[in-house]
């Protein structure tokens, strides 16, 4: 078998208010919420998946909502911003949108021959809106208000911030398996062909850059996708012979991690296809119940008064 990486497949940010995080994934970009957990740690804080129909990795945006959060900094060895992939011709549907609900928007743009509309959540997140050059045919989550010629697909692309590119791209290309495809500017783009789409790693380099500080509006780690374990347990022995440590494999329920930070600082994460969201619940009743780790469910009462009342 060969083990590959099969791009992006999950993004995870910190967020302030739970309430305002839901409604901005949910209400205003319509994304679905297929999972709502704990936080493995911190289990009096939520952690919420929004993705499409089913979670499929490359389309999951997860948050930790920490009430009171104070505001963190984007910077070097941070992924800054996450690209989502929209149809041509969608972006004055989500410029209007985005108007009507008060969201933060900059002009339509253009970097590596693909439109983008940037934008940023309630917490500062830095987001965008991407067309990309080549047909994407997956299955958007539509809602009633946003429909399929216009819904978010899953991601396009993740930016990471350093202050040199050189180290960071070892990893994507000899161990990951990712090729240059462009540069433009002092942003370099990173692609694996495993996928055809959350295909895309680029890099900022940015020699004078301070390093960010991770807190509220700002991402965590990035996850990389693998089909199972053998795989995953494959790049584990391949990231210690190049001398970093790398986590043992941890159960997340819903997917197995190991987790490591590269040589520019940025927290990866190599994250399993397996077991999926559907382990705990149907598909169609996916995100509606409180689930929790095992370990926590015997304390579920105390729990649910802890965390913050969610209004779906």
């Amino acid at each position: 078998m060969e083990h590959k990486i099969l791009g992006l497949h999950h993004i995870t940010a910190i967020a302030g208010n739970a309430q305002r995080n839901y409604d901005f994934y949910t209400k205003i970009l319509g994304l679905r919420m297929v999972k709502k957990t704990v936080n493995f740690d911190d289990p009096k804080t939520y952690h919420f998946y929004f993705g499409d129909e089913s979670g499929t990795p490359g389309s999951i945006l997860t948050f930790f909502p920490w009430e009171g959060v104070k505001k963190g900094k984007n910077g070097v060895g941070m992924a800054t911003e996450i690209g989502y992939s929209v149809p041509a011709g969608s972006l004055d549907f989500w410029k209007e949108r985005f108007e009507k609900h008060g969201v933060e928007y900059g002009k339509t743009r253009e970097q590596f021959g693909e439109e983008y509309l940037a934008f940023r959540d309630p917490d500062g997140l830095n987001l965008k809106l991407v067309v990309p050059k080549h047909s994407d045919d997956r299955q958007a989550w539509q809602t009633d208000e946003i429909n399929s010629d216009v819904a978010i697909k899953g991601f396009h692309n993740v930016t990471l911030t350093l202050n040199n590119v050189g180290p960071t791209a070892g990893i994507l290309t000899d161990i990951f398996g990712y090729e240059l495809e462009e540069k433009e500017d002092d942003f370099y783009r990173y692609k694996t062909n495993t996928v055809e789409n959350a295909a895309i790693v680029d890099i900022h380099q940015d020699p004078t850059a301070e390093r960010g500080i991770n807190a509220g509006g700002t991402n965590h780690h990035i996850a990389f996708r693998v089909k199972n374990e053998e795989t995953q347990m494959y790049f584990r022995d391949k990231i210690r012979e190049k001398g970093l440590q790398i986590t043992e494999k941890i159960d997340r329920d819903y997917f197995f991690s190991l987790y490591f930070r590269e040589p520019g600082g940025v927290l990866f994460e190599i994250a399993t296809d397996n077991p999926g969201f559907t382990r705990d619940e149907s598909l169609e009743e996916l995100g509606s119940a409180l689930k929790l780790p095992s370990q926590y469910e015997g304390s579920r009462d105390r729990i649910e008064k802890l965390l913050p009342e969610l209004k779906h």
